[in-house]
């Protein structure tokens, strides 16, 4: 087993496992604490839009951009599910919530601070 170590800190990478989180020592996709994962790098603009694609018809609202990485972004997903009074998913870094609630969304993102667009037709 090849390992990789950074000062102090503990382990960093291993052959074995992968990436590991610096916090709570697990293999970055087992990652408990939401430290692990990084907020995904981006143009700070927060996109908000309509798909139907594969999901027979029914539309979701896909939330992208979002400067948050691993729990923090599950929070807010279930804080915006809250708000609209439906379910959803994160996935790869983006938000998803059945239904179109892009009006809504875009009030509430905007709140926090951030450019928010509303994307697509």
């Amino acid at each position: 087993m090849a390992a990789r170590r950074r000062g102090n800190s503990g382990l960093v990478y291993s052959t074995d496992r992968g990436r590991m989180c610096p916090k709570c020592g697990k293999p970055t996709p087992q990652c408990s604490c939401g430290r692990g994962s990084s907020p995904p790098k981006g143009d700070g603009v927060v996109r908000v839009a309509k798909e139907t694609k594969g999901r027979k018809g029914k539309g979701v609202t896909v939330i992208t951009g979002v400067p948050l990485g691993g729990q923090e972004l599950k929070e807010l997903a279930t804080r915006l599910k809250q708000k609209c009074g439906t379910g959803g998913t994160v996935k790869g870094g983006v938000i998803e919530i059945q239904g179109d609630h892009r009006d809504v969304l875009v009030d509430l993102l905007s709140e926090n601070g951030w450019t928010v667009k509303r994307s697509g037709g």
